[in-house]
């Protein structure tokens, strides 16, 4: 009794605050069911949802690490969205920051997608089934879709940008490391709560060994990573001259006398430019083919645009404005083989480079010290508090949970009494069991069965 007395006042604690509003909001936004209380809960040894919804559930996973790929993949290529704009513009015969656009569909599909994942865990995490409704379904399909599309299309028209991805890696893995570490410790939680309440060992040793091997996993990725930033203390080199990339594309128009002034007063040592030759003889700075991207010459010589820059005069070229194009009232960086992000910045200064060529002289140029360095003895130090730290949290909540549904009673477990055994069995907090015994005898032959009526009064 003592036991039992023991039991009840530790479910009480543990269930001393209901969470129906929580989980009703929960199912809502997940599966599209606002009612107060949700009752299919999953038991023990039971699956979380049925086949279809564990594809689904599956298929979101998948479609979560997919658009996480593509949103890094092209949120670090954004040193090269002059290539992407600039192919664009070719096809389509006008400027726009297309590769801007791209961004925030891709930020916005993955967004999408990490909440639907947040709420699966949190229903799992309460014991839930999982009923994901249809519109989700094929939201999910859409953002899978784009991910793998674009991605493809982005890997064939412009292999050369893994290369990006992986120089990017040197600077941001430590940070990514740290962040997926804290994700598998929250993970633990809803982990270790279906672990204790599974009652078939296969299922327990599957779903252990897959979580541990990789958060093992992850706590050696560490040991392969290289990057110019981890150095000892002493030895960075001096920061890169900056060279301005036709002038200083970001604050005035490319390959003119402002460019250049603003590149100076920015701070700029050098200047990149590109000379075309007119049809007169008379050299003048034009990096494209033809004028239609940096000039008015659609307005001027509506019939002349597709001719190429050096068909045109001296006296001709002079009548152009090409302070009041499209493509400086946009504000549209030009990012063509050139050091213009922080972070690319920041790798080829811990690299030793002499000078880079940028268009963003006026933010490089702030930068006093390198984004990212430390010494090996740091990032040791770093790595091994953040694998230690998670490792003692996740311990903790699998003791917790060890702990907590040791001691609750769940439907379909049987404990052995002095005098026999009962089957322990769940009830709502809106329904109260009253038992009724009427004996057929004052005092029952020992070793008999005594059958009690039920009678539920809600």
């Amino acid at each position: 009794l003592k036991l039992g007395k023991l039991k009840v006042v530790r479910r009480q604690l543990l269930q001393r605050y209901e969470h129906q509003p929580f989980v009703s909001c929960l199912a809502g936004l997940y599966g599209c069911q606002w009612r107060r209380y949700q009752r299919a809960r999953a038991q023990p040894g039971e699956c979380c949802c049925s086949k279809v919804e564990c594809g689904s559930f599956g298929l979101l996973i998948l479609t979560f690490f997919l658009s996480f790929l593509f949103l890094y993949f092209w949120s670090e290529a954004q040193n090269d969205y002059f290539n992407f704009d600039w192919f664009n513009f070719g096809t389509l015969g006008f400027w726009f920051p297309w590769s801007l656009v791209l961004l925030v569909i891709a930020a916005a599909l993955f967004t999408y997608i990490a909440l639907l994942l947040v709420l699966a865990v949190c229903l799992l995490s309460e014991g839930q089934r999982l009923y994901l409704h249809w519109s989700h379904k094929t939201g999910i399909v859409v953002a899978l879709a784009f991910s793998v599309t674009a991605t493809a299309i982005l890997s064939d028209l412009w292999s050369k940008e893994w290369k990006t991805l992986l120089l990017s890696l040197q600077v941001t893995a430590p940070f990514l490391h740290m962040a997926a570490v804290s994700l598998m410790a929250i993970l633990s939680w809803p982990i270790a709560l279906h672990f204790f309440r599974m009652n078939k060992k296969v299922r327990q040793v599957a779903a252990l060994a897959l979580y541990l091997s990789v958060l093992f996993s992850l706590y050696l990725v560490p040991l392969g990573m290289y990057s110019p930033c981890i150095k000892e203390a002493g030895t960075l080199g001096p920061a890169p001259t900056l060279i301005g990339h036709r002038g200083a594309p970001m604050l005035a128009p490319e390959n003119t006398m402002m460019s250049f002034e603003k590149a100076v007063e920015a701070g700029g040592e050098g200047l990149e430019t590109d000379v075309t030759i007119s049809y007169d003889g008379v050299p003048f700075l034009m990096h494209d083919f033809t004028l239609k991207r940096t000039t008015d010459v659609a307005e001027v010589f509506p019939n002349r645009t597709h001719l190429d820059a050096s068909m045109f005069t001296w006296a001709e070229l002079q009548q152009l404005n090409a302070g009041n194009c499209k493509y400086h009232s946009v504000n549209v960086s030009t990012n063509l083989y050139v050091i213009s992000q922080p972070w690319l910045y920041t790798l080829a200064w811990c690299s030793g480079a002499q000078s880079v060529t940028t268009n963003s002289i006026h933010i490089l140029s702030s930068i006093n010290t390198p984004l990212f360095l430390m010494t090996q003895e740091e990032y040791a130090l770093m790595w091994i508090l953040t694998d230690a730290v998670s490792a003692l949290l996740i311990i903790a909540v699998f003791i917790f949970h060890w702990w907590r549904e040791g001691g609750l009673p769940w439907s379909g477990s049987r404990q052995t009494l002095e005098n026999g055994t009962y089957s322990k069995f769940r009830t709502d907090s809106s329904e109260v069991i009253c038992f009724r015994w009427s004996p057929l005898h004052s005092d029952p032959p020992a070793g008999a069965l005594v059958s009690l009526p039920l009678v539920f009064n809600p």
